[in-house]
């Protein structure tokens, strides 16, 4: 076993792990963080997508104790309001119906968080290759990409 500590969604935390578990594990079956989804567990459609220490990252493809002293945001802790509010990304998807069944909606939520972080004002050219990494079940990506856009819009209301 090996003892990590890192930030989770705002908490810090303090675990053993065995070495070779997986983020995405450590993140739901220890914490209790289940917006985490387990897609593929190949790093291919990006469900499991966190952020680490602010960048996005498939956490299928990150071992638990690679995040040893660093800070983890997951789509539970993205809203940073005790009232409840969404993130503006969150609210985004939820008025554009950027989700069918919702499998991917957290890995996409985060994955657009971060490359709304690097490019505030994409065209939809740079949505669709910025969330390329990213695969919906239910192919619904006209209102992902157009969810996209539209929190970039507010960002710049």
């Amino acid at each position: 076993m090996t003892k990590i500590e890192l930030t989770v969604d705002g908490a810090a935390v303090s675990d053993d792990v065995e070495p070779r578990m997986l983020l995405v594990q450590y993140l739901r079956e220890k914490l209790g963080k289940t917006g985490t989804v387990i897609g593929c567990d190949t790093s291919n459609c990006g469900a499991c997508t966190v952020h680490l220490d602010g960048t996005s990252v498939k956490s299928c493809n990150v071992l638990a104790v690679q995040a040893n002293g660093r800070t983890v945001t997951t789509i539970e802790g993205l809203a940073e309001t005790a009232e409840g509010e969404l993130h503006p990304v969150q609210e985004a998807f939820r008025e554009c119906h950027g989700l069918q069944c919702g499998f991917c909606t957290p890995g996409m939520i985060m994955q657009a968080v971060d490359l709304l972080g690097e490019n505030p004002h994409p065209t939809e050219e740079e949505v669709r290759l910025g969330m390329e990494g990213n695969l919906c079940r239910c192919t619904g990506y006209h209102n992902i990409v157009k969810s996209v856009l539209h929190a970039a819009e507010g960002a710049t209301a």
